[in-house]
């Protein structure tokens, strides 16, 4: 089976490091500070936690893609999708909440920000490529 293979060019590499980066500090900060952002937002303490440790293999797979010379077009799309999904996550996540602070409303509006734009960057990086490859 012949798999669809991408060359990530320096703006991509760069993206991809830079959301790697961002989503390894926010997931150890997240993890690690989980009772005091808890008193702050208001949201569960285990959430808090196990969403910082779920950045941390995200991070982990970013950092390799960014290290590949060759890279599956599907698994340098993936990161495009997964930012998108964690950015409605978030909102959904306050919205569920019965009353939302300001330090929460905050706190996921950085996040959806944050993400959005990594997963933007990400959309033009794969764009280029894919005209490049033309």
């Amino acid at each position: 089976m012949k798999f669809d293979v991408v060359q990530p060019d320096l703006f991509l590499r760069r993206v991809w490091w830079a959301d790697a980066a961002v989503s390894a500090v926010v997931g150890v900060a997240m993890a690690a500070a989980a009772a005091p952002l808890s008193a702050l937002t208001g949201l569960p303490e285990r959430l808090l936690a196990a969403a910082g440790l779920a950045l941390l293999p995200y991070a982990a797979f970013l950092a390799w893609l960014a290290t590949r010379q060759r890279v599956q077009r599907v698994a340098a799309w993936l990161p495009v999708p997964i930012n998108v999904v964690w950015a409605i996550d978030c909102i959904a996540l306050a919205a569920t909440q019965p009353a939302p602070g300001a330090a929460l409303i905050a706190f996921i509006a950085v996040q959806v920000v944050t993400v959005l734009a990594f997963a933007e960057l990400q959309y033009i990086g794969m764009r280029r490529l894919s005209r490049l490859a033309v």
